[in-house]
């Protein structure tokens, strides 16, 4: 058992002046219970809290450090910009960098804005299409995470065709009446909508592969049927690729499917971990932005140079296909590793990968949208977690997250983690 008594202690400080003692709800450890570890530093693989206790990271950063922590040449990058002064609310040319750069990996994207966050990336985006079709209402399936603007906290009401119902208090009716909700891998959900609603719908947004309620990917067909509807009706299609972004290939999830939307919106991947989010598209919709359009979108630190320098050596270091195929070998091998354990110790679950993104659902049903997500068995799970945790493996804290692998974990971090994984499932109901 790994004590945690500073990190008890800087938590119990931290939630006098922050709420819940965290500045994300998914760090308090609230879906598994416990004492969230204090991080100290992160460097490659590996994660060390305030306690000095190391761990295998599986969180990455919730994705983006795909290059692990703490990567020398980003760092360099990084020092080399700051150096030259952090912040200028002015353009600067690294930003024409990492925009063509972008470009030139997303045929989809021929023109793209930076902003701060992928929460203030899918909102623009929303407005953006909105703006450009004239109408207002916007499709988004249960389960899909589009950050937290007050339109997207949506969740599904009872049926296909209802309206979105707030998912936070402190937002009105009146902010989600316009988002319609439908099951994600269900494109009869959308069809129906779309017949009830055939002139009003401005876009329909959606992760290709969806990964906040844990890894979900698309049933043959459905990215396909999403293109073609919306084109049929005049809509536009929105890739939320703030997490598959870079992640699951250098061209994003839209590359591996060959599918095309009009706009796609990505996250921290391209800022090498820092704030960054960004969202682009076809060029007669972007061009409908301020200061060249009506549609109004602004950001202080937009561009930010530091930001622009990480990401430019992360996507630089990214353009090699042979960093993809290593980090899916990776993946496959800790997957095999997971199934091979479960059936050994007779424990029903449903693994579901993408890439080097992987998912453990409690289950023994097939995973195939939110609705058979929520039925996974989250007492296990949260058990699992402990005593991966107490293992020195940190795995990310909610059933319905997703685990992430980067180019610098190793074999031999891969085989440590199952063996682990093989010794708790043993005893998965155990004290450990």
């Amino acid at each position: 058992m790994k004590k945690r008594n500073i990190s008890e202690r800087f938590f119990n400080e931290a939630k006098a002046y922050i709420p819940g003692g965290v500045d994300s709800p998914v760090r308090a450890f609230k879906a598994v219970g416990g004492v969230p570890p204090f991080i100290s530093k992160g460097i490659g693989s590996k994660l060390y809290d305030e306690d000095g206790n190391r761990y295998i990271d599986y969180v990455c950063s919730w994705g983006p450090l795909i290059l692990g922590h703490a990567n020398p040449r980003i760092i360099r990058a990084i020092l080399d910009a700051a150096r030259r002064g952090t912040s200028f609310g002015a353009p600067s040319k690294s930003e024409i960098t990492l925009a063509k750069i972008i470009c030139q990996a997303i045929p989809s994207i021929e023109m793209i804005r930076f902003v701060n966050s992928g929460t203030e990336a899918t909102m623009s985006a929303v407005r953006l299409a909105r703006a450009y079709t004239g109408r207002d209402k916007i499709i988004k399936f249960s389960g899909c995470y589009h950050g937290h603007s007050d339109g997207l906290l949506a969740m599904a009401g009872s049926g296909l065709a209802t309206f979105g119902i707030p998912a936070s208090r402190g937002v009105p009716h009146s902010y989600t009446q316009n988002t319609l909700i439908a099951r994600y891998n269900d494109i009869s959900g959308v069809e129906a909508l779309f017949r009830s609603y055939p002139e009003d719908i401005a876009a329909v947004i959606v992760e290709p592969v969806a990964a906040n309620m844990g890894v979900v990917n698309p049933k043959n067909g459905f990215l396909d049927r999403l293109r073609q509807i919306t084109t049929e009706h005049g809509s536009l299609l929105i890739f939320d690729e703030v997490i598959t972004g870079f992640r699951l290939s250098y061209g994003g999830a839209q590359t591996i499917y060959n599918i095309r939307p009009d706009l796609t919106c990505l996250g921290k991947i391209i800022g090498g971990g820092l704030p960054v989010g960004a969202f682009g598209g076809r060029r007669d919709i972007m061009g409908m932005l301020a200061p060249v359009g009506p549609v109004y979108q602004a950001g202080t630190l937009s561009g930010n140079p530091l930001v622009m320098a990480a990401g430019i050596q992360t996507l630089r270091l990214l353009r090699s296909s042979d960093i993809y195929r290593k980090l899916e070998s990776k993946a496959i091998l800790l997957e095999t590793g997971i199934r091979s354990a479960a059936l050994k110790n007779n424990i029903k679950v449903h693994i579901s990968r993408a890439g080097s993104m992987l998912t453990v659902f409690f289950t023994e049903k097939d995973v195939i949208d939110y609705e058979t997500a929520q039925k996974s068995d989250t007492k296990r799970f949260a058990r699992f977690f402990h005593c991966l945790l107490n293992e020195g493996i940190y795995w990310p804290p909610s059933q319905f997250e997703t685990a992430f692998i980067s180019t610098k974990h190793t074999i031999k971090d891969i085989n440590i983690t199952i063996r682990a994984i093989d010794k708790i499932l043993a005893s998965v109901y155990a004290k450990c």
